[in-house]
């Protein structure tokens, strides 16, 4: 598949700007899956992709809940935030009973889950490999063999990262086509 978009965000609020730039042109029925490692900033983008909705926040990682739902203050669709990461099988988030349909649902952690449950999906993948991070204490713990330890303060991207858009299905509306603009237009295009 090739992507609709490759972007380098540099800052947190970079990261927050991806999320509302994404939430805007998002409508009820809309999966998008978040790649990354944890650190990534995929809680961060989640904040953004639910201001954009207006939703009651904050918005936060919903590591240990599973799933939280938003409802909008705008009248527009809630946010459904997952965590998949501690799900024992992938299949187990259709056990949730998530009201994909009404909800733009963002799913941390679902690669693998997310086609279980849905036909059409956007995918960030969140890229920090190639920069130098400097984990918060949290995430040392997880990263060192003390487990999944995601509380949004190890959740900040602390260096640049590259995003990445890809379009999975088919779709209704050019979404690759529209978001991958938007992205472009706001952090310019990012050498692959």
């Amino acid at each position: 598949m090739t992507p609709s978009a490759i972007v380098g965000l540099a800052t947190a609020d970079d990261m927050v700007r991806a999320g509302e730039i994404i939430g805007g042109q998002l409508v009820a029925g809309d999966v998008l899956v978040l790649t990354g490692p944890l650190g990534a900033g995929k809680t961060t983008f989640a904040r953004g992709l639910g201001s954009a909705l207006g939703v009651r926040g904050p918005v936060t990682s919903p590591t240990f809940v599973l799933a939280r739902t938003h409802p909008s203050l705008v009248g527009g669709p809630e946010l459904i935030h997952v965590d998949a990461y501690r799900l024992g099988h992938p299949a187990e988030l259709d056990d949730l009973g998530l009201d994909l349909a009404a909800s733009v649902t963002v799913v941390e952690w679902g690669r693998d889950a997310v086609p279980l449950v849905a036909d059409r999906w956007l995918e960030l993948t969140i890229d920090r490999s190639t920069a130098s991070f400097r984990a918060a204490p949290e995430a040392e713990r997880a990263l060192s063999g003390g487990g999944h330890d995601d509380d949004d303060a190890d959740d900040e991207p602390l260096d640049p990262r590259r995003l990445t858009l890809s379009v999975h299905g088919v779709w209704d509306r050019p979404v690759g086509e529209s978001l991958g603009r938007a992205l472009r237009t706001e952090f310019g295009a990012s050498p692959a």
